[in-house]
C-alpha cells in the first residue's frame, strides 16, 4: 500500500477575511492538524500539490472567484479534495450546487467549533479511504502489466467461468498448458481463488468479447 495515505493531513483554508483565516488555523492547530491558508481562490489554486489526504475549508464568497468556481476548477483538474463550503450568506439553491459539485458539508458562519472539526475529520478519512483505493489500484494494474500477451488472452476467460478444457479449444493450446498459464496469472495477480480473479478483472474492467 502507498504512504500517501498514511501521510500527515494538511488542511487548506481559502477565506479573504484575515480574521476568519487566522482563527481557523489556531482551531486545526490547537487539535494537532496541518493547516496551510490562503486569502484568494488563485493563491491556493496555484500552490504546489500536497501528498497525503487533503481537506479543503472554502469561503463561498471570494473576490474575483467564487468557491463554487473554485469547486468546478478542481473537478475539472481531477483535483478531488473533499470540500467543506462556509458561508454567511448561504441559501438553498447555492447549498444544492455546493453539494452537487462534491462538497461533504456546507455550514454557515459563524461556524461552531465542534461542527467543523466533524467535518473536517470525516473529509479527512474520506481522502484517506480515496488514496488508498487509488494506490490498490495502481498496484493491481501494475501487477496486470507483468502478465504476458497468453496470458491476459486467458484471463477475461477463465473469469467469464470457462473450463480449462473449453479455454484449450479456443485459443488453440493443450488443456496441461491452459493449467500452467492459469496457474502463473493468478500467482502475478496474487488471486488466491476465482472469486478473486473475478474481482480483479471487474475493477480493471476486463471482460470476455462477445
Amino acid at each position: 500500500m502507498s504512504t500517501l495515505a498514511h501521510d500527515e493531513p494538511v488542511v487548506f483554508v481559502v477565506d479573504d477575511s484575515a480574521d476568519v483565516r487566522d482563527g481557523l488555523k489556531a482551531l486545526l492547530e490547537s487539535v494537532g492538524l496541518r493547516c496551510q491558508a490562503f486569502d484568494s481562490a488563485k493563491e491556493f489554486l496555484g500552490r504546489a500539490p500536497e501528498v497525503g489526504p487533503n481537506c479543503l475549508i472554502l469561503d463561498v464568497r471570494l473576490p474575483e472567484v467564487s468557491g463554487l468556481d473554485v469547486q468546478t476548477e478542481l473537478a475539472r483538474g481531477s483535483r478531488n479534495i473533499p470540500t467543506i463550503i462556509i458561508t454567511g450568506h448561504g441559501d438553498i439553491p447555492m447549498t444544492v450546487r455546493a453539494m452537487k459539485a462534491g462538497a461533504v458539508a456546507f455550514l454557515t458562519k459563524p461556524v461552531r467549533e465542534q461542527d467543523l472539526l466533524d467535518a473536517v475529520y470525516g473529509a479527512i478519512e474520506t481522502d484517506r479511504a480515496r488514496l488508498n483505493t487509488e494506490s490498490k489500484t495502481r498496484e493491481l494494474r501494475a501487477r496486470y502489466e507483468s502478465l504476458t500477451a497468453r496470458e491476459r488472452e486467458i484471463l477475461p476467460l477463465i473469469t467469464a467461468g470457462l473450463l480449462n478444457k473449453q479455454i484449450a479449444a479456443e485459443v488453440g493450446l493443450s488443456e496441461v498448458t491452459v493449467k500452467v498459464h492459469r496457474h502463473k496469472l493468478m500467482a502475478k495477480l496474487n488471486a488466491k481463488r476465482l472469486p478473486d480473479l473475478v474481482r480483479m478483472a471487474d475493477e480493471l474492467g476486463i471482460k470476455r468479447e462477445s
